[in-house]
């Protein structure tokens, strides 16, 4: 854990009560330093993030992922020998060896940025739906073709400090991953993208989350086109 005492998770979090204390504290031993951001949820799902030992930033109400995930960042950058940071789901999707995956492929050198793809082993665990949408996004996105993308929308994600300092995100909803590839795809940064594994379980699932997300990141995004012609 030493190791990564120069990393720091950054979590958005909203309405996760029943799981994030379990997902900080199976992070934590590994990654000792994580930042929740709890944006506005009405259940106590701050309270259960610092119980497991992450720190805690509020927003007093929600204002989308986008917005989650660059105060998470703003508030990492400015901790002591913070050097390397990865964006991080609270539902208990994403998996620390992964993230531990992504950090190593950017601590090496070898990239600035380093993101999962749910696409590059196979795609038969991702739900329908969703593997329609996100297959549609990447064809959608001149930006994620240009850096030969197969997954544009993955919330898993390692930065260096010089990417890191770099991005801003200023779309708050589920269309800020558009918004990250776009940046990345003019800012000269090295990308990667390494598989992971995202595990799609029965309290993911009982979210509904799917379509209405994939609906949404679809229409944010048409409108982030039409505004930029």
């Amino acid at each position: 854990m030493e190791a990564n005492e120069s990393v720091w998770l950054v979590v958005p979090l909203y309405n996760e009560e029943p799981v994030i204390g379990d997902v900080v504290r199976q992070a934590r031993q590994v990654f000792p330093n994580i930042v929740c951001v709890d944006d506005g949820s009405r259940d106590d799902s701050g309270r259960e993030a610092l119980l497991a030992g992450a720190h805690v930033v509020t927003h007093p109400v929600n204002l989308g992922q986008g917005a989650a995930l660059q105060t998470g960042l703003t508030f990492a950058l400015r901790q002591p020998g913070a050097e390397y940071f990865v964006t991080f789901d609270a539902d208990g999707q994403h998996r620390v060896e992964d993230a531990q995956r992504l950090v190593e492929a950017v601590r090496t050198g070898g990239a600035d940025v380093a993101l999962g793809s749910r696409f590059l082993e196979g795609s038969e665990d991702v739900p329908w739906i969703k593997r329609l949408v996100l297959k549609t996004v990447v064809l959608l996105s001149p930006t994620a073709r240009r850096l030969r993308l197969t997954d544009a929308h993955n919330g898993l994600r390692a930065f260096n400090r010089t990417a890191a300092t770099r991005l801003r995100i200023t779309m708050n909803g589920m269309a800020h991953a558009s918004e990250i590839v776009s940046f990345l795809s003019r800012s000269g940064l090295r990308v990667t993208e390494l598989p992971v594994t995202v595990l799609y379980t029965d309290y993911s699932k009982s979210k509904g989350q799917s379509l209405v997300n994939g609906v949404n990141i679809v229409f944010d995004l048409s409108v982030r086109q039409r505004s930029a012609s």
